[in-house]
């Protein structure tokens, strides 16, 4: 039975992304059936009793575009049925087309997912009438799903400018933004009239909470798939924070956070990083040891091995916070 058409209001607290993890044969190119399933359930089941308040999948990292249909139905069967309702689910249906997109909306919606996360087509590179238009097209196409827009400018060679933000604002089943430009979130939050929960990066959290804390009540992460507890930590002491004016502990763990990634982003850049993003983020979860996330899916599955070292770091940093937070409450 589907459930109701999710609002803004829904959207709080911490966004856990998953990637679909692979079994051992995930690089090989004659593999029908790779997705880990019982590590899908182990995981999600893990991440539900941490606390999250949602789970994000199928996008970049959770291999959407090397995923085959049959494998993107069992990931997420497994996924919806492990949550069993406990906190909302989304699912990426971005394709080359509109109809595509549409047609796979609808069959993981019957799956059960309370949403869909969506960027636009990124065969052409869109202007933003082709943009919005493709998310109305959805909307209407599928009047009883939620939408989080997948921002990520590498990935849909699209640069989410401030036009997009005001038109999709006034399509309803935009509740949701994977949102990545810190530095415009401000005015974005203007031109949308905060109808859409714009999600930062955890480690930018604090400062979009600090900004505007009323409307910036959410945010996306995958170090939680890293271990959950510091990104559990941040929510709860922005949470405080809001009530009592002291946002000492929430600036001071965020920082920690943000240690961790030094090593993530090769060179310190966004666009390198996206040239290896997935190879880099399963490196990275494999190595701080909560989740298996298993091998790349071809053809992304041919990475530096410097490159790799960096997010292995990065890994092992997130692994030592998570056990350093521990070993603090039980101090």
């Amino acid at each position: 039975m589907k459930k109701p058409l999710l609002t803004v209001d829904d959207v709080t607290g911490c966004w856990a992304i998953m990637p679909t993890p692979s079994k051992p044969n995930g690089s090989d190119i004659n593999a029908t059936d790779t997705v880990d399933l019982d590590e899908t359930a182990r995981a999600a089941e893990a991440l539900v009793a941490s606390g999250v308040n949602g789970i994000l999948s199928q996008g970049t990292f959770g291999e959407a575009a090397t995923t085959t249909w049959e494998e993107k139905q069992a990931f997420l069967r497994t996924l919806v049925e492990t949550v069993d309702g406990r906190v909302p689910v989304f699912g990426g249906t971005t394709s080359l087309n509109t109809r595509d997109t549409i047609r796979m909306t609808k069959a993981v919606r019957e799956i059960g997912v309370d949403g869909v996360m969506l960027g636009p087509p990124m065969w052409c590179q869109p202007d933003v009438p082709t943009a919005v238009q493709f998310f109305r097209d959805v909307a209407e196409a599928c009047p009883d799903t939620a939408i989080c827009a997948y921002a990520n400018p590498e990935a849909f060679k699209f640069d989410f400018p401030r036009a997009f933000w005001a038109q999709i604002a006034e399509i309803p089943q935009v509740v949701s933004a994977k949102y990545m430009n810190i530095a415009a979130l401000y005015m974005d939050l203007n031109l949308t009239g905060r109808k859409i929960r714009l999600m930062p990066l955890d480690m930018d959290y604090y400062a979009a909470a600090r900004m505007d804390p009323e409307a910036c009540t959410a945010f996306w992460t995958s170090g939680a798939i890293c271990g959950p507890e510091p990104v559990i930590q941040l929510r709860d002491l922005v949470a405080e924070a809001h009530k009592t004016g002291d946002w000492g502990k929430a600036k001071a763990l965020t920082d920690r956070i943000a240690a961790t990634y030094r090593t993530l982003f090769p060179n310190g850049s966004f666009k390198e990083f996206s040239v290896y993003n997935i190879g880099i983020e399963k490196a990275r979860i494999d190595a701080a040891g909560w989740m298996t996330a298993g091998p790349c899916r071809p053809p992304y599955h041919v990475i530096p091995e410097p490159i790799l070292d960096g997010a292995r770091e990065a890994g092992l940093q997130w692994a030592k916070l998570v056990s350093a937070l521990e070993s603090e409450k039980t101090a």
